[in-house]
């Protein structure tokens, strides 16, 4: 498999947020609400912080009873057990179990973690590194994590399950879904194989969680990556303190709220949180967990505990408590020999606004990193640039400009009135100083006749131009095209985008490839033509 890789700035695609490319180019306004600098000196003094990290035995344990059962991989047995020696440290990505591996930048976080723990292992060679992939399996929000789009078609799965979706068990509705996909990928050099493998993962009866552990195992298990399930009550026990610590003076929400006030003033907010950040899982149920007047509700469940009764709880049930997004990173920390954080733009802007949460309980901070982007073109679409004269990293372009530069270059011009209206311009200033010499009052009304004639003569273009469009109709309607398969909804590909259509076409050796274009603290987003 033959690729051709090309990198862009991520503040040059136009799809990432002020607060990320201000972070990537460390901004002075952002130095305050991050703990280490991302690059190695801040790798090292997190590996400094995380040296005394007191739960590996637990850790271990946990991950060892996780992966009962499931085919044993070298690479994976290896990086549990060094996770027992103190100079073992993890790197570590999380997202919620989607369904069928989500969207492709999942997949592109996992490799980013594997890519980074590799280049770690090589530039501090007595230190282990392993890649952990933290899996958001308490998260209740099904709307987000029921749908694939392959190739622009969406596959959404109807159910009538709640609570927790990696509780979720797959249902006659999940296996239909695999069905309907074979028709479509079935005719490609992979995509059997692909459909077998879903099939055996997400079989009738399994939970959510327990398919997507077992399908990035096989995915990714030769490859290192270590897969944490943390809805564990062995896990939520070495929480237990924290929880109570929130239980009692609502800690996350008071160290929050100045932190927003002040990034606020800058940035757009992206966590409201609330008063008390916690959820009460139990079953097929996750509720809010709500104080007043020292008394605990669970509304939903008709539930309520007082201040000894929810301690209680805690102590029984500590695995029935789970925190919100305000928690959730201060808990991964906390179960993990972690020191270093890969995510998204949104989920950089939500951990930006925690360093104080971490603070109050007592958790170092890892050192922050944004995830590694990729736009893929394959033969067809590589071809349809060179024909349309548009570099690949040009497709971040909006589709208007692209058009209107094909128009203009097909037309062999760079602009259709551009030195006509700059000649025009230097008329009227001929014409503005001639009339103010002889009377001030009159070089209003020349500028007036200035901007009259600039409107006409750019709206005069702009009909030379969709004129020239028409007769440019056919290379006009490819760039839309192009655009709209490689930006569906004006959106990163790797938004909408699960893996299968690719895997399909090019089997695991997709992965590997992937895998050597991916960058660990180079922050880069990469174009790749397969």
């Amino acid at each position: 498999m033959m690729v051709k890789s090309e990198h862009i700035a991520y503040k040059s695609t136009g799809y990432f947020s002020r607060l990320v490319t201000d972070y990537l180019e460390r901004n002075e306004k952002l130095k305050s609400f991050y703990q280490h600098t991302p690059g190695l000196p801040g790798l090292e003094d997190a590996m400094f912080a995380r040296k005394n990290f007191a739960f590996r035995k637990e850790l271990a344990e946990a991950l060892q009873n996780w992966y009962n059962g499931l085919p044993k991989k070298e690479a994976v047995q290896e990086n549990i057990q060094l996770l027992l020696a103190e100079n073992t440290f993890t790197i570590t990505t999380a997202h919620q179990p989607n369904i069928f591996t989500g969207p492709l930048y999942v997949i592109y976080k996992i490799l980013h973690v594997i890519q980074l723990a590799g280049n770690l292992k090589e530039t501090f060679p007595e230190n282990n590194f392993v890649p952990v992939f933290y899996m958001g399996s308490e998260d209740a929000d099904l709307e987000e994590l029921n749908h694939v789009s392959i190739d622009g078609k969406m596959y959404t799965w109807q159910t009538n399950q709640t609570g927790a979706v990696g509780r979720m068990l797959v249902d006659e509705g999940l296996l239909a879904l695999l069905n309907e996909m074979q028709g479509q990928l079935g005719v490609q050099p992979f995509g059997n194989e692909w459909i077998a493998l879903l099939k055996d993962c997400y079989t009738k009866g399994t939970t959510i969680q327990q398919a997507t552990l077992k399908l990035l195992h096989d995915l990714f298990g030769d490859m290192g990556l270590v897969i944490l399930i943390p809805d564990d009550a062995g896990l939520k026990k070495i929480f237990e303190p924290v929880v109570w610590k929130e239980l009692q003076t609502q800690f996350s929400s008071q160290a929050l709220a100045p932190v927003k006030n002040e990034l606020g003033k800058i940035y757009p907010v992206q966590t409201a949180g609330r008063p008390l950040n916690l959820f009460y899982l139990k079953d097929d149920k996750r509720e809010r967990l709500e104080k007043e007047d020292n008394i605990f509700f669970v509304h939903n469940l008709r539930l309520q505990f007082s201040e000894e009764e929810i301690k209680e709880e805690l102590k029984n049930f500590s695995d029935r408590f789970s925190g919100n997004v305000i928690l959730r990173g201060l808990f991964q920390e906390t179960i993990l020999p972690n020191i270093a954080f890969i995510g998204g733009g949104g989920e950089l802007a939500y951990w930006l606004e925690l360093k104080k949460v971490f603070e109050e309980a007592g958790v170092p901070y890892p050192v922050l990193l944004l995830r590694n982007s990729f736009l893929l073109l394959n033969k067809k679409e590589e071809k349809a640039c060179t024909q349309l004269g548009i570099a690949t990293t040009d497709l971040f372009k909006k589709t208007d400009v692209l058009t209107k530069e094909f128009v203009l270059r097909s037309a062999g011009v760079a602009s259709f009135l551009g030195e006509d209206i700059a000649q025009v311009h230097r008329v009227f200033e001929s014409i503005r100083q001639r009339a103010k010499a002889v009377d001030n009052t009159l070089e209003k009304h020349v500028l007036a006749l200035k901007a009259k004639s600039d409107k006409q003569l750019q709206a005069l273009e702009k009909k030379l131009i969709r004129a020239e469009k028409r007769k440019q109709a056919d290379g006009v309607q490819k760039i839309i095209q192009l655009k709209d398969r490689l930006f569906p909804g004006d959106s990163l590909q790797e938004r909408k985008e699960n893996i299968a259509a690719f895997y399909a076409c090019y089997g695991k050796s997709f992965l590997q490839e992937l895998l050597k274009n991916s960058q660990g603290l180079q922050q880069e987003f990469t174009v790749l033509s397969l």
